[in-house]
């Protein structure tokens, strides 16, 4: 029997950190309500630097470190492409433009902040954000049919998780340590066993 074949365009990389810089700063210019609604969309689809199921890996671990979790994903792109520059120039292009536009809004919100129109846009943008982060969310999905753990797994994790956060209230630092390790041991066992079952078909 024949092995599938991927059949998906080849994989991109930018040309140098100015590029990767400039990637950057469009795409935190893109992000209103969350660069991470539109970091997909632009790293995977538009410019192929990386798979679907690659960006949801680097996504999953910007996560759980400390920081924001769009720096911390363009501090790991970065390093992927040209090292510590590579890091540096994709942080830099996250943060400077959005954080001039980002003064100049606060200098306006605090003259108008207590006006009735700008209260009620504020929880307007609140409600799109929460909306463009689940639509993230379920695009990512279909990424988990690769998983090595499998999509049952994949999704019992994610609902235990949302219990835990959500319904539960526990502290977030405990349940993102008991899930990972649960996810990471059952993810290792898997892989491992599918490694032996290759070994032993080869021979």
């Amino acid at each position: 029997m024949m092995a599938e074949q991927d059949t998906s365009p080849a994989l991109q990389r930018p040309a140098s950190a100015t590029e990767l810089f400039i990637a950057f700063t469009l795409l935190a210019l893109q992000g209103f309500g969350g660069v991470l609604a539109v970091a997909q969309r632009v790293l995977v689809d538009q410019r192929r630097w990386l798979k679907r199921e690659e960006f949801l890996e680097l996504l999953s671990v910007g996560q759980v470190l400390p920081g924001p979790n769009v720096c911390n994903l363009a501090l790991m792109i970065g390093d992927r492409f040209f090292g510590l520059r590579g890091a540096f120039a994709a942080l830099a292009g996250m943060m400077a433009v959005p954080l001039l536009i980002v003064l100049a809004l606060t200098a306006v919100y605090v003259h108008w902040s207590g006006h009735p129109m700008v209260a009620g846009a504020l929880r307007g943008m609140a409600a799109v954000s929460a909306g463009l982060i689940i639509g993230s969310a379920l695009k990512l999905m279909p990424a988990l049919l690769k998983n090595p753990m499998g999509l049952p797994v994949c999704v019992a994790l994610a609902a235990a998780t949302f219990v835990g956060i959500a319904i539960m209230r526990w502290p977030l630092l405990w349940v993102l340590l008991v899930l990972c390790a649960i996810g990471w041991a059952y993810a290792y066992r898997c892989i491992r066993a599918e490694a032996m079952r290759k070994d032993g078909g080869a021979t």
